[in-house]
């Protein structure tokens, strides 16, 4: 489903360590830690800097990039560590065996084609917005945004319209254990503005974001709920405001989106 150091990804309250469990390959765990930990923040690491976001002393995180490395997953250039088009196959076999991003795909084009901007689908990881499939436009409003993008959930369309699907001690234990941070001027801080946006969501059966997350994107994002009403994923679609504003996005992109969001929700 960290420290603040105004990174996106590092909001979240530090926890208990979870119990360890029998038959689970530490080193592993590890390895997979620091692959999660590049993002669009943190393109490159360091030894020091891998072992200080995965919790691990420098000797094992040397130890995993070395062998990352050795397998084709990152290059090291004496100093950083870079990931290489390698780690895509481990997205690309969720994508290729799981049923959602499949189904997902013609909607997604469909909307891409109707309105000329990429469209996304979501769903909640540990409280983020986890990408798992795009339809991308030839322009794009973000080039952060990729099939395996975790963006904060309180942030993000996406991530509203899932956070707004959540029974309601699901979502305040969601709260308890984040401390938002403004990422843009437009984007919630408090808590009781993140309360108060999920719950226009619930209300409206939908979410906008007006550059809360980067300066000049707009999304617009709905739920994709099966015929018994349970919600799957967040469809959205993203633009510019240089091309569209708010007003736009309701009357044109909206009707869209949610036409092929239940088209999607029919076909689970």
């Amino acid at each position: 489903m960290a420290t603040s150091s105004g990174n996106p990804d590092e909001t979240r309250q530090s926890g208990a360590s979870p119990k360890p469990r029998r038959e689970v390959v530490g080193g592993l765990a590890k390895g997979l830690a620091i692959i999660e930990a590049f993002d669009a923040h943190r393109p490159k690491l360091t030894v020091s800097s891998a072992a200080a976001i995965t919790g691990t002393t420098p000797a094992a995180a040397r130890r995993c990039l070395l062998t990352l490395e050795e397998l084709g997953y990152v290059t090291h250039d004496g100093k950083y560590f870079r990931p290489t088009p390698r780690i895509m196959r481990l997205s690309a076999s969720y994508s290729r065996t799981a049923s959602l991003p499949m189904l997902a795909q013609p909607c997604l084009s469909a909307v891409r084609d109707e309105l000329g901007e990429s469209a996304s689908i979501a769903v909640l990881d540990d409280g983020y917005a986890l990408f798992i499939e795009r339809a991308e436009a030839t322009r794009l409003a973000s080039a952060g945004v990729r099939v395996g993008t975790r963006l904060p959930a309180y942030a993000s369309s996406t991530g509203r319209v899932l956070l707004a699907a959540l029974p309601d001690e699901e979502f305040e234990a969601y709260l308890e254990s984040w401390r938002p941070q403004r990422l843009t001027p437009n984007s919630p801080a408090t808590i009781a503005e993140i309360r108060r946006r999920v719950q226009r969501t619930r209300d409206e059966g939908m979410a906008f974001t007006e550059e809360e997350l980067e300066p000049g994107v707009l999304t617009v994002a709905v739920p994709v709920r099966d015929s018994l009403g349970r919600t799957h994923a967040a469809m959205s679609v993203s633009t510019s405001t240089a091309r569209a504003s708010l007003d736009v996005l309701r009357e044109k992109f909206l009707p869209v989106v949610r036409r092929e969001a239940a088209r999607l929700g029919n076909t689970l």
